[in-house]
């Protein structure tokens, strides 16, 4: 059994190698650049990219399960070739937002693509990723040890990146999991203002949370670069998630806990991540 991994060094993707690596299964990934992918020597990388569907055929051969990152525009394309060639199983990275119909465009199709193969299939939809953290508030911790965010008492429970990809290796490697969507989120609800306290505890020092307007946010966001840049405007709810203008101010009501406890990880594998266990996980990347 042969498991082929699409988006193999992104942060899930890489991730999800590195669990079936541990789990002593022959792993074979994609890349659009295999000489710099990074991946455990032991790993195959061939030459593919998913928005070419033609460049898949030589990564196929042999290869009974897939898994599979999101792109809309080929999903229909690539999951024909996936059955062509005698896969089997597919688990797809999806996103919560499909869950509460958000997200027609992107993920959707997708899974929509992978069910109407034919293939045995699961879908992993996690909510936000707390790795969003870093990427929007490391540089101004790092650099002053201050978060700037316009909505400090927004509620959220974002989910460990880490709790994907067991929940993607799971759905690989077990049976069980066939037709299954797996809603993720983190244990816990927490205001932003939480997060930015139990970062500080992690880090052993007090980080500091200033309020600034959606629109000050979105000016230092375009200024970082990078993650903060590209999802500004998602990020701080002036558009919403197809890209239609939106109001910042219903994001900053937003408050989770008003529908209760959410699905976890917990479910698949036995245990949910917490945000202390992330802001541990990465307090390095958090220091100066």
């Amino acid at each position: 059994m042969t498991i082929l991994v699409t988006g193999a060094t992104g942060h899930i993707g890489r991730r999800v190698v590195d669990r079936l690596v541990r789990a002593r299964v022959p792993v074979r990934a994609i890349s659009r650049d295999p000489e710099n992918a990074g991946l455990p020597r032991e790993v195959p990388v061939v030459r593919g990219d998913l928005t070419d569907p033609d460049s898949l055929d030589g990564a196929l051969d042999g290869v009974e399960r897939v898994y599979l990152f999101p792109v809309a525009a080929t999903a229909k394309e690539v999951v024909g070739r996936f059955a062509a060639a005698g896969v089997r199983r597919v688990v797809t990275l999806s996103s919560g937002a499909v869950e509460g119909g958000h997200d027609t465009d992107f993920h959707l199709p997708v899974e929509q693509a992978v069910e109407a193969s034919g293939l045995e299939w699961t879908h992993v939809r996690p909510g936000e990723f707390m790795l969003n953290r870093l990427w929007i508030w490391g540089p101004s911790i790092r650099a002053e040890g201050v978060v700037r965010d316009p909505f400090p008492d927004a509620t959220w429970c974002p989910v460990h990146e880490d709790d994907v990809a067991d929940v993607a290796a799971a759905a690989l490697l077990e049976d069980g999991h066939a037709g299954r969507a797996y809603m993720l989120n983190g244990p816990g609800f927490l205001s932003v203002r939480d997060q930015v306290r139990i970062i500080g505890e992690a880090l052993g020092r007090e980080i500091r949370l200033e309020r600034v307007t959606p629109e000050r946010a979105r000016e230092i966001y375009r200024r970082q670069g990078g993650f903060a840049a590209a999802n500004a405007d998602f990020l701080l709810g002036f558009e919403d998630y197809s890209g239609a203008p939106a109001d910042p101010e219903e994001r900053g009501a937003l408050d989770l806990s008003a529908y209760g406890p959410l699905p976890t990880a917990e479910a698949v594998t036995g245990r949910a991540r917490t945000f202390a266990e992330w802001a541990r996980d990465h307090a390095d990347d958090l220091r100066p």
